[in-house]
């Protein structure tokens, strides 16, 4: 079994804000950054922490021209009074995710239901959670984004021209269950972030995964160049939809996006994002069986999926709330010595101290 080590949320997100200070962001925009990777680990998203946010940025946001420091959100003007465009200037995704998210919440107080499209965006990383913050709140909400790179070949086909394309549902479900159910996947089998999880940890990729440079399949993190769609053509449609409502928004033709040494004069190389939540009461029809109420009639459906001997079915959503409940007993966010060890290279970079194994009790 593998040992976590229990690291003070403050403490890691100093550490975090640092970095993103260091390369030039916001104080703003560095808590925002920070504020999000702690969640993404209190909920046990791992491919989608610190590390990943951070390499991310590295890669091909603000050393590659990607994602622009301290760039400034732009309304663009619409008649609708429901939806708002966004022209994100390639603002840090997280600052633009956490923004986009509660003005379509605001939306949604005022009209029922809200809807947010952005433009010119870095990518958000665990879109997750941020339909997980608005479903805490009473929200049913949705999000999807087109990926920072195209790494998944299409259904029957041999070259990646689609990203991992997340899709991220969550539902107020907290009085039924005791937690929301959020629904959050990639549409290839695994996230690239997953690749680079289980090579940091030294782990296999399940069969049917990815991909070497020739094709071949390959369960060796090491060697995965590109992904495959989950479900052959339904992960493959799912994908597909992500870059359609992108091209709808002016995302960007997906083999060029984030390929900045390949972006000729007029073309794009940003992401879009989609943002939609509205109030459960806007869309009742009233008529509950039995006399039930909304919330109550929630409650009577789940009971009954999870009855007639599926009672050790898991929900989705049930593995992060065990893992947030894991982490508040435990008084901090856990991380492997893996992590750890890959966390004083960004302490390295923001000249901070390291962190020490020692100074952190093992996660009960």
């Amino acid at each position: 079994m593998e040992t976590f080590y229990v690291v003070p949320e403050e403490q890691h997100n100093a550490l975090v804000a640092a970095a993103y200070k260091k390369r030039g962001y916001s104080s703003q925009e560095a808590a925002a950054g920070a504020r999000f990777c702690a969640e993404a680990s209190r909920h046990g998203i791992r491919t989608h922490n610190a590390l990943k946010a951070l390499h991310l940025d590295h890669f091909l946001g603000s050393a590659a021209g990607g994602c622009v420091p301290k760039a400034k959100l732009e309304k663009i003007k619409t008649p609708f009074r429901a939806s708002q465009v966004w022209n994100a200037n390639r603002k840090l995704g997280q600052a633009t995710g956490y923004a986009a998210i509660e003005q379509a919440i605001k939306l949604a107080d005022k009209y029922g239901v809200g809807m947010v499209s952005v433009d010119n965006a870095f990518h958000y990383l665990w879109g997750g959670g941020y339909v997980m913050d608005a479903a805490k709140r009473g929200y049913i909400a949705y999000t999807n984004c087109t990926a920072a790179l195209a790494e998944v070949v299409p259904f029957g086909g041999k070259f990646p021209t689609l990203g991992t394309n997340p899709h991220s549902w969550g539902f107020p479900t907290t009085d039924a269950i005791g937690y929301p159910i959020v629904i959050d996947w990639a549409t290839s089998v695994v996230a690239m972030g997953r690749v680079q999880q289980l090579l940091r940890e030294g782990k296999q990729l399940p069969p049917n995964a990815a991909v070497d440079e020739n094709g071949a399949p390959t369960t060796d993190p090491a060697r995965a160049k590109y992904l495959i769609p989950f479900g052959a053509h339904k992960g493959y449609g799912l994908a597909l939809m992500n870059e359609i409502i992108g091209a709808f928004i002016g995302g960007s033709v997906p083999t060029l996006r984030n390929r900045w040494d390949k972006i000729t004069e007029g073309e794009k190389g940003t992401c879009a994002f989609f943002f939609q939540v509205w109030k459960p009461e806007a869309m009742s029809a009233g008529a509950f069986a039995k006399g039930r109420n909304q919330a109550q009639n929630v409650k009577a459906v789940i009971a009954d999926i999870l009855g007639h001997g599926n009672e050790g079915c898991m929900l989705p959503g049930q593995l992060e709330a065990q893992a947030a409940a894991r982490c508040a007993k435990n008084g901090g966010l856990l991380f492997s010595e893996a992590e750890i060890n890959a966390f004083n290279e960004i302490a390295a970079e923001a000249r901070k101290a390291r962190w020490k194994l020692n100074d952190f009790k093992v996660a009960e």
